[in-house]
């Protein structure tokens, strides 16, 4: 079962949020080795959920834009 399958997508807010504390707990030293680097992969995970949030916004915006675009180009609205 993946990873995604055992738990419902986090919000961007959540994501980032647990992803800033991994990073704090990774540079604060003193974890075990096998803890880091579960930290890590974990970090990895949460920073492409991030990625993926990030890249629809910017797919939304673009989108938008062009919508705006269009309409203005072709005079249909203003």
């Amino acid at each position: 079962m993946s990873p995604a399958a055992k738990e419902p997508e986090l919000t961007y807010e959540q994501a980032r949020d647990e992803l800033v504390s991994v990073v704090h707990r990774l540079e604060s030293g003193g974890v075990p080795l096998d803890e880091s680097l579960k930290l890590w992969e974990r970090g990895e995970e949460l920073a492409a959920i991030c990625q993926r949030w990030l890249d629809g916004a910017r797919a939304r915006v673009d989108a938008a834009r062009r919508a705006r675009t269009g309409a203005t180009e072709d005079g249909s609205a203003d």
